[in-house]
């Protein structure tokens, strides 16, 4: 039996790629990212993440450079995601109470007179685990209650991680997109505010506003790779699930650099990739993706793209890619074990999908025309974002230390002259 490719790929079809500003000025208008960082900087013990720089695996694929954005440090809760979490609630509070933009400190958010004002607010949101903590986090700094809905293959372990901060867990048939379905159907009779990443007809504002705050870590990765003397990334793999990280880093670079910003892949599970599907179609619309999107990469196993989020892609990203799961393990196992002056990534299978991509594009001749279509060599200065840490510690040693998701004996590693 033949095992499954470790990439499938398509070009950015769209022939006005990067034309058009619409889409790129829904999501990150001027004046958004300073919003979100202002916002950001107020959060009591926050700091920037690591960037991380693995010059020897660079010099193995044979590229300038390969650098890593660790969010699996950020603020104790080992993902990105609270970074759009937080600043949405901040967002909808700011609006509810009728104030002018930035009126709002982080201190004043927190405080009793507030909580008074605001009466009593229950936040809803469906995860796949990361961004549901990320809400219930900042739901428990407000004092408020918070519900995550999640599917019923969501592991133990990030239940817990939810339920510790405060929030109630309710488990759902189905796949992630069912549990979106839900928690709206609920939401509108329960009364609770929905904080969701993924939008739909109607329910496009919050969503925003996560993109929003996530931008605030590419703007960090931007000044970082600054400090080692270098303008810009030249290419960026992000993963995706709903689009909306993807989008937000797509924007953020577009907004800075224009014409010129960093070529972009969009990395998404074989097995859920709705992102891919859509380009392929042709047609500017999002698809969905059928079937029980059942793949290690739980953060990634989204059926329906985000419509706003896609619209942005669509106008933007250069390569839509999907992989199995061997190569998210594989990436997981070259960040824990790096080359010799490396640095330890500990990194979930959602978080080193990127790597493994980028491993198969630089090292396989099934890469080798993606390779070359991006450029990508010796002059390339190639960005990561480790997306989550170690969320699921089971399943994490199984990947790690007992090897599962092996990859595939045709498609192993082979050094030049074996």
């Amino acid at each position: 039996m033949t095992a499954e490719t470790p990439l499938d790929w398509a070009a950015n079809p769209n022939p006005a790629l990067g034309e058009s500003t619409r889409s790129l000025d829904a999501i990150l208008p001027v004046g958004a990212l300073e919003a979100a960082r202002s916002f950001h900087r107020q959060i009591p013990g926050f700091r920037y993440s690591p960037f991380k720089g693995l010059s020897g695996l660079a010099a193995m694929l044979g590229l300038g450079g390969l650098w890593v954005k660790d969010e699996a440090e950020r603020l104790r809760l080992s993902s990105f995601k609270v970074l759009g979490g937080s600043f949405a609630i901040y967002k909808y509070l700011e609006q509810r109470l009728g104030l002018d933009a930035g009126e709002l400190t982080f201190a004043e958010l927190t405080s009793a007179e507030t909580r008074e004002r605001l009466g009593e607010i229950t936040f809803a949101t469906a995860t796949d685990g990361n961004h549901g903590r990320g809400v219930a986090w900042a739901a428990s700094k407000l004092g408020q209650r918070c519900v995550v809905y999640v599917h019923s293959k969501t592991a133990s372990a990030r239940v817990r991680s939810i339920e510790s901060h405060g929030a109630r867990v309710e488990v759902v048939d189905g796949t992630y997109d069912d549990a979106v379905r839900q928690v709206d159907e609920h939401a509108k009779q329960y009364g609770w505010q929905v904080i969701s990443d993924t939008s739909w007809p109607g329910y496009e504002e919050i969503p925003t506003w996560i993109m929003q705050g996530y931008s605030t870590l590419f703007s960090e990765a931007q000044e970082q790779m600054a400090a080692q003397g270098l303008t810009k990334p030249s290419h960026v793999f992000i993963q995706a699930g709903v689009g909306a990280l993807a989008a937000s880093c797509v924007s953020f670079f577009h907004r800075l650099f224009g014409r010129d910003a960093p070529k972009c892949v969009v990395v998404e599970p074989s097995s859920a990739a709705c992102l891919l599907e859509s380009a392929r179609a042709g047609d500017g619309q999002p698809h969905n993706f059928p079937g029980d999107l059942d793949t290690i990469m739980a953060g990634l196993a989204c059926g329906d793209p985000s419509p706003i989020a896609w619209d942005l892609l669509w106008d933007r990203a250069d390569v839509f890619a999907a992989v199995p799961d061997y190569v998210a393990a594989k990436g997981m196992r070259v960040f824990g074990v790096p080359l010799d002056g490396d640095p330890v990534v500990i990194s979930g299978e959602s978080g080193a999908v990127t790597l493994g991509a980028l491993m198969f594009v630089m090292e396989t001749r099934g890469g080798a025309e993606l390779k070359e279509d991006l450029g990508l060599g010796p002059d390339s200065q190639v960005l990561l974002v480790n997306s989550e840490g170690n969320t699921d510690p089971d399943y994490f040693r199984r990947v790690v230390w007992e090897g599962v998701n092996a990859v595939p004996e045709e498609h192993r590693y082979r050094p030049a002259g074996s």
